[in-house]
C-alpha cells in the first residue's frame, strides 16, 4: 500500500513556514516587513523560520540598503517551489483520501 503522507514535506510543517512559502508563491519576492505583517509574527519568529528555508535551498535572501535604512527581501527558488508545489499536491491527495 502507498504511503499517502510519504510526499509531505516536513520543511512546510510549521505554520510560519506554509505562510511564507504560499505568500512567495504568488508573489515574486517579499520584503521582510510585508512578511511580517501578512503573518503577524515577530522578527525573531520570522528570522528562523526564513533561515531554515535558506538552508533548504527553498528561499533566496536578498540583503542591501535602501538609503540608510536595511532593506531584506525573499523570493521563492525553482526548488522551493517545485517542493512547496508537491507539498500542496500531497496534501490534496491525502485530503481526497479521507
Amino acid at each position: 500500500m502507498l504511503n499517502i503522507i510519504q510526499n509531505i514535506n516536513k520543511a512546510f510543517d510549521h505554520r510560519i513556514r506554509l505562510g511564507i512559502m504560499s505568500i512567495l508563491m504568488v508573489n515574486e519576492s517579499a520584503n521582510f516587513n510585508m512578511l511580517k505583517e501578512l503573518l503577524g509574527v515577530t522578527d525573531g519568529n520570522l528570522a528562523s523560520h526564513t533561515k531554515a528555508l535558506e538552508a533548504e535551498n527553498y528561499i533566496q535572501i536578498e540583503k542591501q540598503f535602501i538609503g540608510k535604512k536595511p532593506n531584506t527581501k525573499y523570493s521563492a527558488t525553482k526548488e522551493g517551489r517545485d517542493a512547496f508545489t508537491a507539498h500542496i499536491e500531497a496534501l490534496e491527495k491525502l485530503i481526497k483520501k479521507s
